[in-house]
């Protein structure tokens, strides 16, 4: 049996209505949660670049890049070599401030961690926080005991290291 592991795909698709909900339509046809996805603009302006993270054998991976390749507004995808990419999340974490003292370490914190605290109130910060997903939840479990009142989470977001990218052709 083949061991499940986390894999990273990265898919150039066009940039118009509806493409996002066919390719995570086609995950669900098969079973398959997304543990995340991140989509963004990218030039020419009329594609976009999707970021898709998904847990399973290789095997079973190979056939979903099969199945989005077949689908008519998916360009191009790739699956990223975990041993060569960059790889990066974005988190919002809003934490429970009852006093100064409280305050005052959550700002330590967050700079031990190269964040930022982007909101101030009487009774919570906004915290941000950006690198790998291990990075955002050794953050959050520093500060659950202050209370995390929300968080926001972009999903991963990555690139191939050096020169290969993942481009279309013309």
């Amino acid at each position: 049996m083949m061991k499940k592991q986390t894999h990273i795909m990265a898919a150039i698709v066009e940039n118009k209505p509806g493409v996002l909900y066919n390719v995570s339509n086609m995950f669900r046809c098969r079973g398959f949660n997304i543990e995340s996805i991140s989509v963004g603009p990218m030039e020419p302006k009329d594609l976009a670049r999707m970021t898709i993270t998904v847990i399973g054998d290789e095997k079973t991976i190979e056939q979903m890049i099969k199945q989005l390749n077949k689908l008519i507004d998916v360009i191009k995808v790739s699956k990223l070599d975990p041993d060569n990419i960059v790889i990066r999340e974005m988190a919002l974490i809003k934490v429970h401030t009852s006093n100064a003292r409280t305050r005052s370490d959550i700002i330590n914190y967050a700079n031990i961690f190269r964040a930022r605290v982007v909101d101030v109130s009487q009774e919570s910060l906004i915290v941000e926080v950006t690198g790998d997903s291990e990075k955002i939840n050794a953050f959050i479990n520093l500060v659950k005991p202050f209370g995390v009142k929300e968080t926001a989470r972009t999903g991963i977001t990555a690139l191939s290291r050096g020169v290969k990218s993942i481009r279309i052709e013309g």
